[in-house]
């Protein structure tokens, strides 16, 4: 099985770039490449012009890459602090802990860092995780369906948050999500996959009414959403987790 064919994009300092496609197209197996999870039989992934192809994972962290997962990644039996410090590795326990605790309080979960994280609603706990990857202080944040869960209000509150940490941060975001409205409403650029290869890329209107786009994937994905509205924080989901499964 060839997960990824040819799949070639670039992504813009300081932009929110969306990456979309149906169940299995390659959208998570992409991020799990670029974080070195997996090691591609061939092609390229460079980082400000150099390849990173080679370095480990942790590597990766350190040169400014930091991501969520479609299924959470927590330590159950940790505090949220503890979770947060372990994307701290390396600071010292002193100064980790305290910018854990200000990446939590960025995040709105300042008050809740000696909770353990498994007492915590599921959308909490992916505000836990986004933390994480937070405090590991990158230049290039991944996220993996951070939307998934979530209901239409919820929704919306999650774009303005999403693109208030590319703006206070000054971030440049990859987002794989499947809520059309949320990625056609914060990104600048658009990247779609479908079976393992680019169908299209183009800012977000040209990529909505691409022929090829609307075939393969968004006809039916945009009957039942509503648009995203400007919000401060992201609360928690009424639902659980998505499930896509993608494999190299």
């Amino acid at each position: 099985i060839v997960a990824l064919d040819g799949v070639s994009f670039d992504v813009q300092e300081g932009h929110i770039s969306g990456l979309i496609g149906p169940n299995g197209a390659g959208k998570t197996t992409a991020f799990n490449v670029i974080t070195r999870l997996y090691k591609p039989d061939s092609g390229a992934v460079d980082l400000d012009g150099v390849s990173i192809l080679r370095a480990l994972p942790h590597r990766i962290v350190q040169k400014g890459i930091a991501r969520t997962f479609q299924n959470i990644q927590l330590f159950r039996s940790m505090s949220v602090l503890e979770n947060v410090l372990v994307g701290a590795h390396g600071r010292g326990r002193k100064v980790g802990e305290t910018e854990a605790l200000e990446v939590l309080d960025v995040v709105g979960l300042k008050e809740r860092a000696h909770f353990p994280a498994a007492a915590l609603p599921y959308g909490i706990q992916k505000r836990v995780e986004l933390a994480r990857a937070l405090v590991a202080k990158p230049r290039l944040l991944l996220l993996d369906e951070p939307a998934g869960g979530l209901n239409h209000e919820e929704v919306a509150e999650l774009g303005a948050f999403v693109r208030r940490l590319r703006d206070d941060l000054e971030l440049t975001i990859l987002l794989v999500e499947h809520h059309m409205n949320l990625v056609m409403s914060i990104s600048d650029h658009v990247n779609v996959l479908s079976f393992g290869r680019k169908i299209a890329d183009g800012a977000p209107a040209q990529v909505r009414a691409d022929p090829a786009v609307i075939e393969a994937y968004l006809g039916s994905e945009e009957e039942d959403e509503e648009p995203p509205s400007d919000s401060s924080q992201p609360v928690a989901p009424a639902n659980g987790p998505s499930d896509e499964d993608e494999r190299a």
